[in-house]
C-alpha cells in the first residue's frame, strides 16, 4: 500500500494526499453482484431531518458482500481486488469451483489467484474463516462474529484488526482495535489477517468539495451558534464555549454513555482505553 502527494496546481491540491491503488486489479465491478443504494438524507418516513449535515454526495451502488462465510469446504480464487465506494476496506471477488462468485472484505496480503475457503479444519491462513475455537493463539484476526451465523460486524473497516488472547471453555478472549477485551464465544467465526488498506488514514481530502461528494454537509462549529442553538454557544467575543458537550448537553470527553445494567456487559473484561 502507498499514498501519493499531489503537487500543488491548484489550491484543492497543496495538502492533498491520495492512496495509490496498489493493490487494485480491476476497476469494474461484478454485475450479478451490485444492488440498488437509496439515499436518505438525513430524512425519516415523514420527511423530517433527523440527522444533520447529510445529503448530496456521488451515486453509488451497493456490493452485496458475503460477510457469513457460509459456503464451507469449497475453495475459492480471489480474481481481483476492488474499490468498494461504501467502505473505507478494499473487497476481494472470489469464484468458487462450482462457478458462483462472491464479494469478500478483503485482506492485507490477499493476492490475485490465491486460494481462500471457509469452515472447520480450514488452514489458519490470510483470507481463510473458520471458527475462533480452531484459530491459534495470538493469531491477527479480522471480520469477528458476535454470534454464531450472524456474520462478521467487528473490526471490518481499513487497516483494523483483533487479536486471539485467550481460549477458556467455550468462549475465547480477543483484543478488540478499540483496545477493549472481551469475550466471543469460540463457535464464531473470524477471518485470519488485518483488513487491507491500512493507509486510509493517511488520506487528506485537501478540500471541501471532496466532503460533499462523499454525501457530507457542512457542519457549523458549536462555539459559533447562539446560546439558543447549542450549549457551548454565547459569550461575548470569542468565547471558548466550556466543556465540550452534544447539542443536547451529554459531555463530549470521557463521558460514560454505555447502559450500567447491560446484559453483554459481563463479556468484557477490560473497557477501552480512554
Amino acid at each position: 500500500m502507498s499514498v501519493r502527494k499531489l503537487k500543488p496546481i491548484t489550491p484543492g491540491q497543496r495538502f492533498r494526499v491520495v492512496n495509490g491503488f496498489d493493490a487494485i486489479t480491476a476497476d469494474k465491478p461484478e454485475k450479478s453482484l451490485l444492488a440498488p443504494l437509496k439515499k436518505s438524507g438525513g430524512r425519516n418516513s415523514q420527511g423530517k431531518m433527523t440527522i444533520r449535515h447529510r445529503g448530496g454526495g456521488h451515486k453509488r451502488r451497493y456490493r452485496v458482500i458475503d460477510f457469513k462465510r457460509d459456503k464451507q469446504d469449497v475453495a475459492g480464487v480471489v480474481e481481483s481486488i476492488q474499490y468498494d465506494p461504501n467502505r473505507t476496506a478494499f473487497i476481494a471477488l472470489l469464484k468458487y469451483a462450482d462457478g458462483e462468485k462472491r464479494y469478500i472484505i478483503a485482506q492485507n496480503g490477499l493476492q490475485v489467484g490465491q486460494e481462500v475457503s471457509s469452515g472447520s479444519n480450514v488452514a489458519p491462513e490470510i483470507g481463510n474463516a473458520l471458527p475462533i475455537s480452531e484459530i491459534p493463539l495470538g493469531t491477527i484476526i479480522s471480520c469477528i462474529e458476535l454470534r454464531p451465523g450472524q456474520g462478521a460486524v467487528m473490526a471490518r473497516s481499513a487497516g483494523t484488526f483483533a487479536q486471539l488472547m485467550a481460549k477458556d471453555g467455550k468462549f475465547v478472549t480477543v483484543k478488540m482495535p478499540s483496545g477493549e477485551t472481551r469475550l466471543i464465544l469460540s463457535t464464531c467465526m473470524a477471518t485470519i489477517g488485518a483488513i487491507s488498506n491500512s493507509d486510509h488514514q493517511l488520506l487528506v481530502s485537501g478540500k471541501a468539495g471532496r466532503s460533499r461528494w462523499l454525501g457530507k454537509r457542512p457542519r457549523t462549529r458549536p462555539v459559533a451558534m447562539n446560546p439558543v442553538d447549542h450549549p457551548m454557544g454565547g459569550g461575548e467575543g470569542r468565547a471558548s464555549g466550556g466543556h465540550p458537550r452534544s447539542r443536547n448537553g451529554i459531555p463530549a470527553k470521557g463521558y460514560r454513555t454505555r447502559t450500567r445494567t447491560k446484559k453483554t456487559n459481563k463479556y468484557i473484561l477490560e473497557r477501552r482505553k480512554k
